[in-house]
């Protein structure tokens, strides 16, 4: 199993340099920061006493991998998640902050478990999310992928403007999409058909 580190590092590699793409709620990113969560921590990169887009184009793939470390995985209690779905939900804490934690939530409580979606890593979601894994140690980390890439469609149903994260132009399956079944076994990843059926009623 990869470290947290070694997750981090992907994430900030997946997510490339500096982007400010209008449709995208985050606004000014780098390495998967956005300004907003620079503003949240106090990050002046710059030390200009301002945190403003400066400070995100000056950010370097350590800063970003110290950040996702300490702020989406620490900071949220995901490493107190069983290891068999913390690579999936901190990589989505990354994308979604807290709506990772309520899918897993809503996921716990589907099957059974005792689990509230509040989108908090508390003892009771730990505990339900413990009991799940051993209970069902194979199919825990492929339910929540699915769970997490019914997610990414349904904002596509509810914001057309997310669309182009889950469907690219050529019709096959956007960023959104692929990063979620990146963490699922692939007998379960939807075909290219499957897919844009998923997509069909999206003008």
């Amino acid at each position: 199993m990869m470290t947290v580190d070694q997750i981090a590092a992907e994430i900030v590699a997946r997510e490339g340099g500096y982007v400010n793409d209008p449709d995208d709620p985050g606004g000014a990113t780098k390495y998967g920061v956005t300004l907003a969560t620079l503003q949240r921590l106090g990050f002046d990169k710059t030390d200009d006493r301002r945190i403003d887009v400066a400070d995100v184009k000056a950010l370097t793939r350590e800063d970003a991998r110290r950040i996702f470390v300490e702020h989406y995985f620490r900071r949220p209690r995901i490493a107190d998640l069983p290891g068999i779905v913390q690579p999936s939900v901190f990589d989505m804490y990354v994308n979604a902050g807290s709506n990772a934690v309520k899918i897993l939530q809503r996921l716990l409580a589907g099957m059974g478990f005792d689990a509230t979606d509040d989108g908090q890593v508390g003892p009771q979601t730990i505990r339900a999310a413990r009991e799940a894994a051993l209970a069902a140690p194979r199919h825990l980390a492929d339910a929540y992928g699915i769970a997490r890439r019914n997610y990414y469609y349904s904002l596509g149903d509810l914001r057309p403007a997310s669309r182009k994260y889950c469907r690219r132009h050529d019709g096959g399956k956007g960023g959104w999409i692929t990063r979620a079944e990146s963490f699922v076994a692939p007998r379960y990843h939807l075909t290219l058909a499957q897919h844009k059926a998923r997509c069909a009623k999206w003008a």
